[in-house]
């Protein structure tokens, strides 16, 4: 831990806790270090803070709708890369049916996100039902396959060179959000004894390894994934958003940390599902304006209505550089103070990483080019115009 110069101040007409009761006619933006676990100070402004005219240069906030991407890969080592850093991949793969060849990842763990589809997941480990909402931690060399019943869309997250953990939930204790007791391993049960290679018989099976930018094809005369059982503390893990019980505050709205699902060595993976919104009359009902400087921000959205962002249907992804201020589009900062319903209903997956994020190559009618003035005012917008 470092040993920041704190030195909690208070200058000029501010609010005495952050996130409630704010001054009035003013907007908040928290300027924050180590995400939102660090130290921090909260301004207070005359206007929302994302009221730019104009925008120049690669820390632009972008936008990439991920349902436009028409390619299908039976491979997830042919799925289109939409961001990378040398410790995170992040792949969006359209499949249908079967892989024909087993994978496995020699580069770090692999965070499998199912955005729509259902089937099932083989693995050394044995069989697991998978549907829209899960995610499946793949433990680093695991060999595995899936068999969608239909076409599928599937978020893809690796850990390059480490691994994913869960979060130290402090204070709320290891149950808190989901008890570890939810997550699911694979059964070695009667659907995967009958996918294994009958003694006697001979069939052509291939092993797809991925280290870096290059793939080994290893084939075997039989299914390699023949276990009879197994035992230990390592071993792929199922949860479903549904199951997550989200933290709330009637008086306080919490900052993304809060919803923390897993961990890696360089970024975490946070968990928005429905809540109920903040009930207390001067506290905050939406994300607050925020220089989040230690992280890249990156939004999958899944289903449901996005409260804090305007024009984002399922299947798009945002992606905030850190080094600017952010934060609720003009819609919703109509509900700041006044909620304008009890409860969110969304459900999304939030990237923060510790290392700037390059773009991957992709189609060029994936990326709205325009949400950058997407903060703009309606009225600002037309006037721009004229």
């Amino acid at each position: 831990m470092r040993n920041w110069i704190s030195l909690p101040q208070r200058e000029g007409v501010t609010s005495r806790q952050a996130h409630v009761d704010l001054p009035e006619g003013t907007y908040e933006r928290e300027l924050g270090r180590e995400g939102f676990f660090g130290p921090a100070s909260h301004m207070y402004h005359r206007r929302p803070p994302t009221g730019w005219t104009d925008w120049d240069g690669p820390l632009r906030p972008r936008a990439f709708d991920l349902t436009r991407l028409e390619t299908m890969a039976n491979s997830p080592w042919n799925a289109a890369t939409v961001l990378h850093n040398p410790h995170m991949r992040y792949r969006f793969w359209r499949t249908s049916g079967a892989m024909n060849a087993l994978a496995r990842n020699a580069d770090g763990d692999d965070l499998l996100f199912i955005h729509h589809g259902s089937g099932a997941l083989f693995c050394d480990y044995g069989h697991l039902r998978i549907e829209a909402g899960d995610y499946i931690v793949l433990p680093r060399g695991t060999m595995w396959r899936t068999e969608f019943e239909d076409d599928a869309a599937v978020l893809l997250i690796e850990a390059t060179n480490g691994a994913y953990a869960l979060p130290d939930k402090g204070l709320v204790g290891p149950h808190a959000i989901f008890d570890p007791a939810m997550l699911d391993t694979p059964a070695i049960d009667e659907t995967f004894l009958a996918q294994q290679t009958p003694d006697g018989q001979e069939e052509v099976w291939r092993i797809e390894i991925k280290r870096g930018d290059a793939l080994s094809t290893v084939t075997y005369p039989y299914n390699p994934l023949d276990a009879v059982g197994w035992h230990g503390n390592l071993a792929p893990v199922r949860i479903n958003v549904r199951d997550l019980r989200a933290l709330v505050s009637p008086r306080y709205h919490l900052p993304p940390s809060a919803h923390t699902t897993f961990v890696a060595d360089r970024f975490v993976v946070c968990t928005f599902v429905p809540r109920p919104i903040e009930t207390d009359p001067d506290a905050l009902k939406i994300p607050f304006f925020h220089n989040n400087d230690d992280y890249d921000e990156v939004i999958f959205y899944h289903r449901g209505d996005f409260f804090s962002r305007d024009n984002i249907d399922p299947g798009m992804v945002t992606f905030h550089p850190a080094g600017f201020t952010h934060g609720p589009h003009p819609g919703a900062l109509q509900g700041m103070l006044k909620a304008r319903k009890t409860d969110t209903d969304e459900y999304a997956v939030m990237v923060d990483t510790r290392d700037a994020l390059a773009v991957g190559e992709l189609p060029g009618n994936i990326e709205n080019s325009d949400y950058v003035m997407s903060w703009q005012p309606k009225t600002a917008k037309a006037e721009a115009a004229e």
